[in-house]
């Protein structure tokens, strides 16, 4: 790995519903390799998506073509993995494979694969300091650290990253960093209905690191990461994606355009969600009344956009017609007062 941890102290992350979108995806193309049936991860580096099963004898991460997901080429290596759940793709290239799938929660250790379209591999062993994990999803931020979300059928889910730098031949303990809730929701598909809705099965981090993504397998969670601080990221409150009706959605990843990309078990079509990065930075709107909101004489029809009124009247918090009416019967009133002082 490269560079030395940073001590970050536990934090709980409150991911909170900020707000819901409705999702607007598109079927890109459909899987249909056999060693994808089991489908649990994915990543993008614009030309290419790299996949990764959770099952078989070996390393393989199968290169598609995003135009109709056939295979352009297939990485391997004879390490023989226990349960791959997740990859991300580091910026010099390597495919780093999540082998934390634990469902029966008996693993000692878990492992870290980095592998090389050479076939060049290496393997990090892991621990968690509390006990076993089943882990499927892996964040990998700009710098080049891992981390990965637990999958936790009830409470919060648990984020931890390498308390050391990690080392082939040695075990590294996880370090516990924080810690994120998600929210049941109605949003129907998955294998499990209601709490399955808020397992945490697959996550990615945007090629220039300012974005993070975590999905269940019914949602996705976006978080901005404007620094690159993802366990700052999942502190913030996600803006939430619908992905319906995935059978067992366990993919997710960002495309360097910022497309979100889904997928599913069971040869399912991979799933586009264009601009889902704008969900997250939105265009500000134009300020009312400015020359470049309201165009010239002709592009409106002759008419030109002008400046609000300012002072009390605008910032008053009563429309001006009422304000009116009422100034006209106090004064009504005023003289109608002094009438009857004069009378007497």
């Amino acid at each position: 790995m490269v560079g030395a941890m940073l001590a970050v102290p536990p934090a709980a992350a409150d991911a909170s519903q900020h707000h819901a979108q409705s999702s607007s995806q598109t079927e890109r193309c459909r899987i249909t390799d056999p060693g994808l049936a089991e489908l649990s991860g994915l990543a993008s580096d614009g030309r290419s998506w790299y996949a990764v099963a959770d099952s078989g004898g070996s390393l393989r991460v199968p290169v598609l073509n995003p135009a109709d997901c056939s295979v352009r080429d297939v990485w391997t290596s004879a390490t023989d993995p226990y349960d791959v759940e997740d990859l991300a793709l580091a910026p010099g290239g390597a495919v780093w494979l999540a082998d934390t799938g634990d469902n029966q929660r008996r693993r000692e250790t878990v492992a870290l694969h980095v592998l090389t379209g050479n076939g060049n591999s290496a393997l990090y062993r892991l621990s968690y300091p509390d006990g076993p994990h089943d882990a499927e999803a892996l964040l990998l931020d700009k710098s080049g650290i891992p981390y990965v979300v637990t999958k936790e059928p009830l409470g919060m889910a648990q984020i931890y990253r390498p308390a050391a730098p990690l080392q082939e031949g040695k075990t590294v303990p996880w370090a516990p960093v924080g810690t994120v809730t998600l929210p049941t929701t109605d949003t129907p598909g998955g294998p499990i209905a209601g709490v399955g809705t808020r397992l945490v099965t697959g996550g990615s981090v945007s090629p220039d690191g300012t974005m993070v993504a975590l999905r269940t397998y019914t949602e996705a969670y976006l978080f901005e990461a404007p620094d690159g601080d993802v366990v700052a990221a999942l502190r913030r409150p996600p803006i939430r994606i619908p992905l319906p009706n995935e059978v067992q959605g366990e993919a997710i990843a960002w495309e360097p355009d910022g497309t979100l990309l889904s997928a599913s078990e069971g040869q399912q079509p991979v799933r586009a969600l264009s601009g889902a990065a704008a969900l997250l930075r939105p265009e500000p709107a134009p300020s009312p009344g400015r020359p470049d909101a309201g165009g010239t004489d002709s592009e409106n029809g002759g008419t030109t956009a002008s400046e609000e009124p300012s002072g009390p009247e605008k910032n008053s918090g009563v429309p001006i017609a009422p304000a009116v009416v009422v100034a006209l019967g106090l004064a009504a009133l005023l003289l109608f007062f002094l009438s009857r002082l004069r009378r007497r």
